[in-house]
């Protein structure tokens, strides 16, 4: 029986974790109705610019809990949040369009913000044991299930309106529910977290795992600059350079499409040839890739834009496994901990991305973003530097 149960731990569940991977893609679909339908709302409830852009805020205020919501996962089934998640994020963000007034809007997505949260947080503790050895290629196929969603989702919620009207497009919360039905039969034989952990305080989980965060940390500032540049502002400064408003548009998708490419391959590779190695050529790519994107002129910037959501976008999967390796103790609290330093990072910098912008033009910025990118390097060479399945210890 012993036997037995180390073979498990040891091998890949493929098709638990690629239903986890497909309920993260169906999850991130309707957290992402807000944005294609915001126009609409704005019309309907008579927003300011101001009410509209608070929005978005409320939704992801719930990510500050993520290291407490990590902290209990840690103590009971964290298949319950997880199942779950699909259906009670696709419920209010399928109610947003039949939202009487501001304040029923805020609930909704605060209330999502809550459930994406509580997906977020242990969904990659559940994939890290099911990998067995393999978590890089386990957080692969589950991020790029969320990569993918961010282009599919305003393209659903903008589909769903036409058909229905923003009144009427509620029942596609029915496809949320069903994913969290079809995610229960699929895992619920599967208890990934094994024994269960001695229960740790936040600020322990941090001082244990302090070596290793502080230089993702780190990366992820660095990094989070070209991020913010790219995500926010790329078709602004396509349709800027060319005049081509067309190839503005496909500049998105070309980069998301190679992000997707990259997340899903990144994990894997560093299965097999290491985290820190990975990251490093990622993290020195990443900058050269930028720089060469802002340089170039017209349609010699597309390969270059293919370079660069290849590096930028594949660091996630590899630092994920890397904190669920050396996370044994308090892993879902150790998530919650990254999830929200991420989440700082982006949010803080995006709005210094944007004022930059207004001092010294786009392209400048780009290139400063890519040399602030180069810092990356540095922290990445202070994490562990052992093999993927054997992480140091402090």
């Amino acid at each position: 029986m012993k036997a037995a149960a180390v073979r498990k731990e040891e091998r890949f569940h493929t098709g638990q974790v690629l239903a986890l991977s497909v309920c993260h893609f169906v999850h991130d679909v309707y957290s992402s109705f807000l944005s294609p339908l915001l126009p609409l709302l704005i019309e309907k409830l008579s927003l300011s610019l101001t009410q509209a852009g608070f929005l978005s805020t409320v939704m992801q205020i719930p990510a500050l809990l993520n290291p407490h919501i990590g902290s209990l996962a840690d103590r009971i089934s964290v298949r319950l949040f997880v199942v779950l998640a699909p259906a009670l994020t696709a419920v209010p963000m399928s109610l947003i369009g039949v939202a009487p007034s501001y304040g029923v809007l805020l609930s909704l997505l605060f209330t999502a913000g809550i459930s994406v949260a509580l997906f977020h947080v242990p969904a990659p503790v559940m994939v890290s044991q099911l990998a067995g050895p393999y978590k890089g290629r386990g957080m692969s196929f589950f991020m790029t299930g969320g990569e993918f969603a961010r282009t599919v989702g305003p393209l659903a919620a903008v589909g769903a309106v036409s058909v229905f009207g923003l009144e009427g497009f509620y029942p596609v919360m029915m496809v949320g529910i069903l994913a969290s039905v079809w995610l229960y039969w699929t895992v619920r034989e599967a208890e990934p977290t094994g024994r269960k952990p001695a229960h740790r305080k936040v600020r322990e989980t941090w001082n244990q795992l302090r070596y290793l965060l502080l230089p993702i940390t780190g990366i992820l500032v660095a990094r989070g600059f070209m991020h913010a540049a790219m995500a926010t502002f790329l078709p602004t400064f396509v349709q800027m350079e060319t005049g081509s408003l067309w190839l503005a548009g496909i500049s998105l998708t070309v980069y998301e499409a190679a992000g997707v490419a990259g997340v899903l391959s990144a994990g894997a590779l560093s299965d097999r040839f290491g985290r820190r190695r990975v990251l490093l050529v990622a993290l020195v790519g990443a900058p050269l890739s930028v720089a060469l994107f802002s340089v170039l002129p017209g349609w010699y910037r597309l390969p270059a834009l293919v370079l660069v959501g290849l590096t930028v976008l594949s660091t996630t999967p590899v630092m994920l496994a890397m904190v669920q390796e050396h996370a044994k103790e308090s892993p879902a609290a150790a998530n919650g901990l990254y999830m929200m330093i991420s989440f700082l990072a982006r949010s803080g910098i995006v709005v210094a991305v944007g004022f930059i912008a207004d001092l010294i033009g786009l392209k400048g910025t780009y290139l400063l973003s890519a040399v602030l990118g180069l810092a990356g390097i540095a922290f990445a060479l202070q994490l562990p530097g052992l093999g993927p399945s054997q992480p140091s210890r402090p």
